[in-house]
């Protein structure tokens, strides 16, 4: 009986060291993707990342984007209170749908610029076909006196932008300095911006 004790204490004894030293090997990986994960996390300052923070604002509708878009909005003296709110509406659906891919990221001392594929819905195309229809059917768009109806033209392009279903892609090529050892990332052209709404080309 007590050979049976002390071979079931060895064992015993030896199933702990064996469980030990699975447990250090366990924490030493755990540690290892706890690192590696971190590393991921807190990478944030490069060309690349700044161009994502910056379009996950658009998908997100961060306020500054919203803030923006209604600045835009508000200053255009085409529209009546109405079509702006559908108008704001359209580029806001826009935002939430706007997808993009990272073609390429160069840099060059503190310069750097992002290559970015850009997909959005194609209002250009709808404004484009309904500045067509216009050209062939000026009368349905006339006044009494024969001017332009302004805001029934502006009707018809919005009901025409609200049925896009069709997208379209686009490339904007973002440029960034380092400034005390951060990329900042300079402000997008006009076009650029038109891209991300869509309505890039004529």
């Amino acid at each position: 009986y007590e050979n049976y004790m002390f071979l079931s204490i060895k064992a015993l004894i030896c199933i702990i060291i064996l469980m030990e030293e699975n447990m250090k090997k366990f924490f030493l990986v755990l540690f290892t993707i706890v690192l590696f994960l971190s590393g991921c996390s807190t990478n944030t300052n490069t060309p690349t990342s700044k161009v994502e923070e910056f379009m996950s604002k658009y998908q997100r509708m961060d306020s500054e984007v919203l803030s923006q878009l209604d600045s835009i909005v508000s200053n255009n003296k085409d529209l009546t209170d109405d079509q702006k709110k559908d108008y704001k509406n359209l580029i806001e659906r826009q935002y939430q749908n706007i997808s993009y891919k990272i073609k390429d990221e160069n840099t060059s001392g503190e310069n750097a610029t992002v290559t970015v594929e850009v997909e959005t819905f194609d209002y250009r195309s709808a404004l484009n076909k309904s500045e067509e229809y216009y050209e062939n059917n000026k009368k349905k768009f006339q006044k009494d006196d024969g001017k332009i109806d302004q805001e029934k033209y502006w009707d018809y392009k919005i009901s025409e932008m609200k049925k896009t279903e069709d997208k379209i892609k686009n490339e904007i090529i973002f440029t960034l300095h380092k400034e005390n050892d951060k990329w900042i990332l300079d402000d997008i052209s006009d076009s650029d911006r038109q891209k991300l709404h869509g309505l890039y080309g004529g």
